[in-house]
């Protein structure tokens, strides 16, 4: 049984395509992933049942770990090593000596 947390958010009728809508995000062991879900249904389905349908389709795409989906990674600071800030006198510097350039 499947007892991580589970957290809809952005759930939305979408009417013309009769179909509720959400991004679903299941917490597994220390792992967040958002899966787009959506299931077809009447307008008048209770939030509850929209809902539960919702969490059933998020599920099932994490139990076969297919399809796409959303993960957002640990907020370390990542520096570009290597990476020289961008200068743009240099820039044109470099670009009036090549030799095939003009002065306009």
């Amino acid at each position: 049984m499947f007892t991580s947390p589970i957290q809809l958010s952005e759930v939305r009728y979408n009417a013309a395509e009769q179909q509720f809508e959400a991004a679903v995000r299941v917490h597994d062991n220390g792992i967040e992933r958002t899966y787009a879900c959506a299931i077809p249904a009447p307008i008048s389905t209770s939030f509850e049942d929209a809902a539960q349908g919702l969490t059933k389709q998020a599920l099932r795409r994490h139990a076969k770990r297919g399809g796409m989906f959303s993960h957002i990674a640990s907020p370390a600071l990542r520096l570009h090593a290597g990476r020289r800030s961008f200068d743009p006198a240099r820039w044109l510097e470099g670009l009036m000596q090549h030799p095939n350039s003009s002065a306009a």
